[in-house]
């Protein structure tokens, strides 16, 4: 599939890497060393010459590399990240099509420099950071909400698909914390390579847009498990079994918005929607079932994540299998089953969470749960036929509470010389 790709990027001179060998054999997933990428010129071995012992590369976590320029964004198909930051943003007063022009042309080179792990632009701008460190992985993501369109005049060129999200039974939504005319996701495999990038996103903003919202996630960090595995929630149940996959015929028809059909929203093409939810996992409910009861609430087994119905984590569910008692092996309200396409007319969306923790209550009670993010080309036939079926018998829903909601328009990825959002703000 085209799109952007990643790679390890070495420098060929593993004298100048800031990692010290204690350093690199306490991080995971250090397997073999690569050459380091510098934060900025004489960073890294300024930093070095401080240490007393020998400099050595930096490990594959820091120095793999996800390309900027492509036919698509960035941080939709790119693996899970360690660290992930969402921000929304709205246009400040006065603020139209040309001042989100601006905006969309200064994010869009800081976060081309960020990714290849250089400092951001200027003299003294860079908040050094993430001077020692390489890419990380980092991606950063742009999508338009419906409200951009209308402040910046350009409602004729505003997609159906941003029509609005229809109520939900689990909703328990802080219009504070949902919607906003521009969002930015941000990921990385190293947490200050991440804020990193989310101050410079905010800095760059100043004073065209405002901070409406910002939510930080974490995923599993890759390399942490003996072979790469699917992750798990917070929860403890391997999520994301069921994503379509980038090798399947129809994966760019669900993700990706098609070009050549309507020229108003031609500068769609290559893009994609993102539903955004901040779902807050009740865990101290949860925690009280059994791993039985767990597992039939979700219909798959917690260990390895293998449908109830028998076989592997990649094995297809049978839904229609029974036990030696008559009873579905998959019950009828398991959340595996609810929200299979099977059972969704071929529904499918490419769910791509983060994890939060957010602290702890007085009572106890944690505020934890899942930024959910789920790619697709129609929303209306991805995640909102999925939702309402959960919102009316999945088994998973008591121990949810969905608390914001987003849902943005994502452009296609900038050609080299463009800036993301070009082909609209421009045209």
């Amino acid at each position: 599939m085209s799109g952007n790709s990643t790679h390890s990027k070495d420098s060929g001179n593993s004298a100048a890497g800031a990692l010290t060998r204690r350093r690199l054999l306490g991080t995971a997933g250090a397997a073999g060393a690569t050459g380091l990428v510098l934060g900025a010129a004489g960073g890294a071995t300024g930093y070095a010459a401080t240490r007393e012992e020998a400099p050595t590369a930096l490990s594959t976590i820091g120095s793999t590399e996800v390309m900027f320029h492509g036919k698509h964004q960035p941080g939709i198909t790119t693996p899970l990240q360690a660290r992930g930051h969402l921000i929304a943003f709205d246009l400040a007063p006065g603020a139209g099509r040309k001042q989100a022009a601006a905006l969309m042309r200064r994010w869009s080179a800081v976060a081309r420099r960020l990714m290849t792990g250089e400092a951001t632009d200027g003299p003294g701008h860079d908040t050094g950071v993430a001077l020692d460190a390489g890419p990380s992985s980092l991606t950063v993501t742009f999508g338009f909400g419906a409200t951009f369109f209308e402040r910046t005049g350009l409602t004729k060129r505003r997609p159906p698909g941003l029509d609005p999200l229809p109520p939900f039974s689990s909703d328990h939504l802080d219009t504070g914390r949902s919607n906003g005319d521009l969002w930015v996701q941000i990921g990385a495999d190293d947490a200050l390579v991440a804020f990193h990038a989310l101050r410079a996103v905010q800095k760059e903003a100043a004073p065209t847009a405002t901070v409406r919202w910002q939510m930080n996630g974490f995923n599993r960090t890759p390399g942490a498990t003996a072979k790469p595995m699917t992750a798990r929630n917070l929860m403890g149940q391997i999520d994301g079994t069921g994503n379509p996959k980038s090798t399947d015929d129809d994966f760019d028809k669900r993700v990706f918005v098609p070009g050549g059909q309507d020229a108003a929203y031609d500068w769609l093409a290559g893009g994609s929607y993102a539903v955004v939810r901040r779902i807050r996992m009740l865990l101290d409910d949860w925690e009280k079932l059994s791993v039985d009861r767990q597992e039939r609430v979700i219909g798959r087994r917690k260990a390895d994540g293998a449908p109830l119905s028998g076989g592997t984590e990649t094995t297809a569910m049978d839904l229609d299998k029974a036990g030696p008692d008559g009873k579905l092996l998959i019950p009828d309200n398991a959340h595996a089953r609810i929200s299979s396409p099977e059972r969704n007319s071929g529904a499918a969306m490419l769910r791509r969470p983060f994890s939060y923790h957010d602290g702890i209550a007085p009572d106890g009670t944690p505020d934890a749960g899942l930024l959910f993010i789920c790619w697709q080309a129609d929303p209306l036939r991805g995640f909102v036929p999925v939702q309402r079926k959960l919102d009316r018998g999945d088994a998973l829903s008591p121990f949810l509470r969905h608390e914001a909601s987003g849902l943005f328009a994502v452009p296609g990825g900038a050609p080299a010389g463009e800036y993301v959002g070009q082909r609209l703000l421009e045209s």
